[in-house]
């Protein structure tokens, strides 16, 4: 693989952070859409922070793992039980923050399945990984979008023992037809080298090469597609130890000509969710294809924080949504 400089190359320009105060495939969805419309479709990536709907979570923290208990998927840790049991208040302000998102198709993670995305995004359509766990990778995607839920990308999940990827096909068998991935990658080694001597940057280090696969695959076939989702990693500022390639150098690496990338967050100033977080960089990214790059609309990017009202008030999540417009009109398809 070579390793090479790549810019935005204009595709995304501007920060606009809104502030609200106060391979098989599944089942078919269609809807009634009119085959001219939409001409720009909102995509968007957040990481929910455990949410598990609450007649799911009660019998959870009922059974769940203390600490040092051998590590059991599909049950809760104790100190997790104790924190993250969100209120009805809860729900309804992470409900508005969505709303004021407005996204037509959100990428998420840390979210138990369909019962509890729907008291975020009700109304919303919805695939998620089938993984035996209480954190899943999915999406929500608003009616009317034709869509296929496909199997999900069990290799990323090194035999279940990280997460899954959950693949969606928006019109599909049309013009306009793309494939989105929503990942949600091993912690604990975001900024050192892959080379780093820990398990955390090891299982990053394996799953590299399988989500390139996955990228491959999808740039050999000549498809517009996009990574979406958390990363764990400081794509645009990783150290790498000498002779190593990077996480993203080895993603963007123009071949098949196609996976020539484009990372949505390149250039945009960092702005954490919340006054008082120490973050200092994304690790929630929109990664596209060139052709799907290329129908970025300018200026379109943007980050939801949260108000410091609502974020001491609410258990909210420790992400923010990050969001960006695209052109889906056939005439900006890759030729």
């Amino acid at each position: 693989m070579r390793h090479r400089a790549q810019g935005l190359a204009g595709a995304v320009a501007a920060l606009a952070s809104v502030v609200f105060g106060g391979g098989g495939l599944a089942s078919a969805h269609s809807g009634a859409v009119d085959a001219a419309q939409p001409k720009q479709l909102t995509l968007a990536t957040w990481n929910l922070e455990w949410l598990i709907a609450p007649e799911d979570f009660k019998p959870l923290k009922s059974r769940c793992l203390p600490r040092h208990a051998p590590y059991e998927p599909d049950r809760l840790p104790c100190d997790v039980a104790n924190r993250f049991e969100r209120s009805s208040r809860d729900f309804a302000a992470l409900a508005r923050y969505a709303r004021t998102l407005d996204a037509d198709v959100i990428a998420l993670q840390e979210v138990n399945g369909e019962r509890a995305a729907r008291l975020v995004f009700p109304g919303y359509r919805f695939c998620f990984s089938k993984r035996k766990h209480v954190q899943n990778n999915g999406f929500a995607i608003r009616p009317g979008l034709p869509y296929r839920c496909a199997e999900d990308v069990k290799t990323l999940s090194l035999r279940d023992s990280v997460r899954r990827g959950t693949e969606v096909i928006l019109f599909p068998g049309d013009a306009r037809e793309m494939r989105l991935l929503s990942v949600h990658l091993k912690s604990g080694c975001s900024r050192k080298s892959l080379s780093a001597p820990d398990k955390a940057c090891r299982e990053l280090a394996r799953q590299l090469p399988l989500l390139e696969s996955w990228i491959d695959a999808q740039a050999r076939a000549g498809r517009r597609f996009a990574v979406l989702g958390d990363f764990n990693r400081d794509l645009l500022g990783e150290r790498r130890a000498p002779g190593e390639e990077g996480f993203w150098a080895a993603l963007d690496d123009g071949d098949p000509p196609e996976a020539d990338l484009v990372n949505a967050a390149e250039g945009q100033p960092f702005r954490n969710c919340v006054r008082g977080q120490s973050y200092t960089s994304y690790i929630d990214y929109i990664v596209l294809s060139r052709g799907l790059g290329a129908a970025v609309v300018p200026g379109s990017f943007r980050r939801v924080t949260y108000s410091p009202t609502d974020a001491r008030r609410t258990r909210l999540s420790d992400h923010c949504p990050v969001a960006i417009q695209v052109r889906v009109g056939a005439d900006t398809a890759p030729r």
